[in-house]
């Protein structure tokens, strides 16, 4: 794709015009309030966070120590503030002339399952679950592990917990056993929250078994409650509750337990290269107000929208933007418990036009799939309620964005490429809709109070379009507070590398206009011959050919240029793999980056290795691609364990 028609689209994007009055009209907006936002951080701050209820309103903004010369790593938001976020989602919208308006919208995997909660029929749910924890000695700080399918009971009992000032820790409905009882061992959790059985892809996943599985070598937990999500029958034990009698035993009322802004409210685990998966903690305060504003404006959130994020809420996008934000913000949220390609791959475009949602949330990976699939495209559907399109979980290549923007947003809807982590908690980089000019490729321009800097290994910034770590200069609201019980691991992980900065753990650029291009991990970043070349850029020029679907690109050694690059390629149907398709794509690299680009070792396979949230772990195609089969690190996270037996074929 040539500049000039990434100018044209650029122009045609940015002159949508918005059919109400959107939060920020102008670039001039932004740029206003995000100046605020750097250089009277504490007077900003301490004014946004009257658009949440307080109990205690803080008088104190941010106090932080990042001195990693010493180790020393603290951060605090809002600490003399006393704040419980389910009132914040709940009660005040009771208040405010929101108590009929919908919460939840529910899609089940079967297309004649349907549910839909308002905020008062929410709120009631919420109170009796929290009860049900009360009556089972949850209490203030006792930790909570809910491992439950994407059903509205999930977010009842997210939000019961945060009622009762008990920590959360949400584990995605098919990770394995043995996944499970990590992470209930390493919280210490006292009650698992669970289903009989969960619905996937026409498939039936038996949770309680797993759970059951996982509860016998947890001694902390000391009951185990089962929502009925089928009629299949479980086998169920003196520890084990049905969750429908539970709550028949409660009142639909339930006071609100005071919480300090820097309690910890979840426990999120996310994996790294290393056999431990890491308990990221995030608090009460901080988080809801990154999530809650963010929200508001990275989505142009109107009183009116029907908002679908397609994320499972075992993951911090399920927390943040199907959750806490968009119930912060008294706005419908849609929550769907299938897959995006069953029964066929129009099923997204379906449930859009059913519940004519308005927002819609997803992963560039998904896009991908669909691409590929071919059939039951877009096209085939109207789409017309469609008004913001979004994208997170990694990098959109242009040719993504150009599809997503043109086949499902008719060349009308912007399309918002969102950068952030679990570490997060909200989002950091992303352009704001009627304000920001859109580039197909860019995350844009940073939210408001986020100082982002591009630097050099040895710790100096970079020039405008040097790629470098992408890190950040100071705490925000969302910013993790710890790992759980593992304080030195924190510092480690994330301040260790350059002096007094986080340290994402990304690669980004600069352009000259100030915005930010994401370039992947940066032990994704390969040398070759001395050239550094982002293995994002060249999966992005994989892609772009006609026959790839995705593509994967690790590094791996080479006795002359240092390191090589390895491809694992999905092609689209009908196109077959064989040498003539193998030197076209060598060639059409070498045309789109050039020659120190050259690949290695193309392989063709039909399915990569991803997280259940839809993450290509690249970590273990480098390690397969290097033969260092040994050592593949945690695979707890994998979607489909089988797939690394294929690999190794």
């Amino acid at each position: 794709m040539n500049s000039g028609s990434l100018e044209c689209l650029s122009t045609v994007a940015t002159k949508i015009v918005p059919t109400h009055e959107a939060h920020v009209k102008l670039l001039t907006e932004y740029e206003s309030l995000y100046s605020q936002s750097i250089d009277e951080s504490d007077l900003f701050w301490l004014e946004q966070a009257k658009t949440l209820d307080w109990t205690v309103p803080p008088t104190i903004c941010c106090k932080y120590n990042w001195d990693t010369s010493k180790g020393e790593i603290e951060h605090s938001w809002f600490e003399d503030g006393q704040i419980n976020i389910s009132y914040n989602c709940l009660d005040r919208h009771l208040q405010n002339g929101r108590q009929d308006k919908l919460a939840i919208l529910w899609q089940g995997e079967g297309e004649e399952e349907k549910g839909q909660l308002t905020y008062k029929e929410l709120y009631e749910q919420v109170c009796k679950f929290a009860n049900v924890l009360k009556s089972r000695g949850i209490g203030k700080g006792d930790r909570v592990c809910i491992y439950l399918p994407m059903i509205p009971e999930a977010a009842i009992v997210m939000l019961a917990c945060t009622r009762i000032g008990a920590i959360h820790s949400v584990v995605f409905g098919g990770f394995s056993s043995e996944a499970l009882s990590y992470r209930i061992q390493d919280c210490q959790a006292k009650i698992l929250i669970t289903a009989n059985v969960s619905l996937r892809g026409g498939k039936k996943i038996p949770l309680k078994q797993m759970g059951d599985i996982a509860v016998e070598s947890s001694p902390s937990i000391e009951s185990v409650i089962v929502v009925q999500r089928t009629k299949d029958l479980c086998e169920m034990g003196p520890k084990d509750f049905w969750y429908h009698e539970e709550m028949d035993r409660q009142l639909p009322d339930c006071p609100i337990t005071s919480m300090n802004a820097e309690d910890p409210f979840c426990i999120l685990y996310t994996s790294g290269s290393t056999g431990k998966p890491k308990g990221i903690v995030h608090t009460q305060g901080g988080y809801l107000l990154h999530a809650s504003l963010s929200h508001k404006y990275i989505f142009d959130l109107q009183e009116g929208d029907i908002y679908w994020c397609t994320a499972d809420v075992g993951w911090v996008t399920g927390h943040s933007y199907v959750v806490y934000g968009p119930l912060a913000n008294g706005s419908t949220t849609l929550m769907f418990e299938g897959i995006p390609t069953y029964p066929d791959a129009g099923r997204f475009w379906q449930i859009i036009d059913e519940y004519k949602v308005t927002i819609f949330y997803t992963a560039p990976t998904v896009i991908r799939s669909l691409i590929a699939r071919g059939s039951c495209g877009p096209e085939l559907y109207d789409l017309t309620s469609l008004r913001i399109l979004a994208s997170v979980g990694e990098p959109i290549n242009p040719e993504v964005w150009l599809w997503f923007y043109e086949k499902v947003g008719r060349s009308r809807c912007p399309v918002i490429d969102t950068w952030w982590q679990t570490e997060t908690g909200g989002i950091m980089i992303a352009p704001i809709p009627n304000a920001h000019i859109l580039k197909p490729g860019s995350a844009s321009r940073p939210f408001l109070g986020i100082e982002p800097v591009v630097v050099r290994s040895d710790g100096t910034q970079c020039n405008s379009t040097e790629g470098g770590a992408l890190c950040v200069t100071k705490p925000w609201p969302g910013i993790m507070r710890t790992i759980w019980g593992d304080k030195d691991r924190f510092v480690q992980t994330y301040f260790s590398e350059y002096k007094n900065l986080y340290f994402s753990g990304d690669g980004a650029r600069q352009d000259e206009e100030g915005d930010f291009w994401l370039k992947g991990r940066m032990d994704d970043v390969v040398n070759i011959s001395g050239h550094r070349i982002g293995t994002a850029e060249v999966e992005s020029a994989f892609v772009s050919h006609m026959a790839v679907a995705e593509a994967a690109v690790v590094p791996i050694e080479d006795e002359i240029k240092g390191q090589a690059l390895h491809a694992y390629l999905i092609l689209k149907t009908p196109f077959k793999k064989g040498l003539e398709l193998e030197l076209d794509l060598h060639q059409h690299i070498r045309k789109e980056i050039g020659p120190i680009a050259a690949v290695k070792v193309i392989e063709f396979v039909e399915e990569l290795p991803k997280t259940r949230s839809g993450k290509i772990m690249r970590r273990i195609l480098k390690k397969i691609a290097s033969g260092q089969l040994q050592d593949l690190g945690d695979l707890s996270t994998l979607a489909n364990p089988q797939i690394i037996k294929s690999l190794l074929l």
